[in-house]
């Protein structure tokens, strides 16, 4: 089938009420898709793909995308690009995290993305970021608490949000904030794979310290001793302590999404995971060798918040960017925004 007839198969799937909605979440460990149609219940995933790409390894250094990187990633995209086309896809959105904020040649890169796979991808802001987190995990949040921290430790920055929740209605962004303190970048920071309790403790202290003027001006911690905040966090950290608490076999996300820990076993977690060798978080199903360098700066990061903020519990998300996308495709519905 030619192109022309390509996309008057997509306009009538369209016309019919048949739209199929693509996610593309580029970060600067991750790139991750979803592809969904509507459903009563918001959609229903169709297909699916998540790989670790490492695009952001040595930015921190040299500020730019590696040749390395960059071909792993256009890789990874390309198997994108064939599942969209597969599936018919009628309106998509790809974007770009931290990484491609902060690298010197992120333009020539889209332009070779868009190049060689067909996909259009866009640098998104950090408060975009935040905000379609946040329309991803609504559905997580506790209509009944009067205020809920959102965090994101993604690759190569960590998001805050700090909302007030109005029942059923959107939540109210109080305030919002993006820290160099993504696990990629700290795990390069620390120059090793494993952690003495020294290091750490000393890496927690200096998170920590970056966590303070977010909660000087917004007096977080004064709410939770309240008893009205709920303590939401998502990506790759929370979502493997929640594995790793379980003991499951193999990730399994429809047994992590969603789910409520109390704060003594996260912090549990995160020190058994400081104390590991390298060979002993390879080992383990929901960390294994792609995670095993990284998991313990996220650690830092989650017991530097955890700290800060110790509420009773912390609710898991394995949701966010893309699911944000996905939503706000639907709500356009305008049906023809491939690439």
């Amino acid at each position: 089938m030619d192109g022309v007839a390509d996309q008057r198969a997509i306009d009538r799937r369209a016309a019919a009420g048949a739209a199929v909605y693509a996610a593309l979440d580029l970060g600067t460990n991750n790139c991750r898709l979803l592809i969904a149609r509507r459903s009563r219940a918001n959609f229903r995933v169709v297909d699916g793909f998540s790989r670790i790409v490492r695009l952001g390894a040595g930015l921190e250094e040299s500020g730019v995308l590696s040749e390395t990187a960059m071909r792993r990633t256009v890789d990874a995209l390309q198997v994108c690009a064939d599942k969209m086309a597969r599936r018919g896809v009628t309106a998509s959105r790809a974007v770009a995290t931290e990484a491609c904020r902060r690298a010197k040649n992120a333009e020539q890169f889209f332009a070779r993305v868009a190049e060689q796979t067909g996909i259009a991808l866009e640098a998104i802001t950090w408060r975009e970021e935040a905000e379609l987190t946040l329309n991803g995990c609504r559905p997580l949040l506790d209509r009944a608490m009067r205020y809920a921290l959102v965090f994101d430790v993604g690759g190569g920055s960590a998001e805050l949000l700090w909302l007030k929740l109005n029942g059923g209605r959107a939540p109210d962004i109080v305030g919002w904030e993006s820290l160099p303190c993504g696990v990629v970048t700290l795990a390069e920071r620390h120059g090793k794979e494993d952690y003495t309790p020294q290091e750490f403790a000393a890496a927690v202290d200096a998170i920590a310290e970056l966590l303070v003027p977010f909660e000087q001006r917004h007096r977080i911690r004064r709410e939770i001793d309240r008893g009205v905040v709920q303590l939401l966090g998502t990506a790759g950290t929370v979502t493997t302590v929640a594995g790793v608490h379980l003991g499951l076999p193999r990730y399994n996300r429809r047994l992590v999404d969603g789910i409520w820990l109390e704060l003594p076993a996260v912090r549990s977690v995160t020190h058994a995971l400081a104390r590991t060798t390298q060979a002993e978080r390879v080992a383990n199903p929901c960390i294994g060798p792609e995670r095993a360098d990284l998991v313990v700066a996220g650690c830092v990061v989650l017991e530097a918040v955890l700290r800060l903020w110790p509420a009773d519990r912390l609710r898991v998300a394995d949701r966010g960017v893309r699911e944000g996308i996905l939503l706000a495709l639907m709500d356009r519905g305008n049906g023809a925004r491939h690439g």
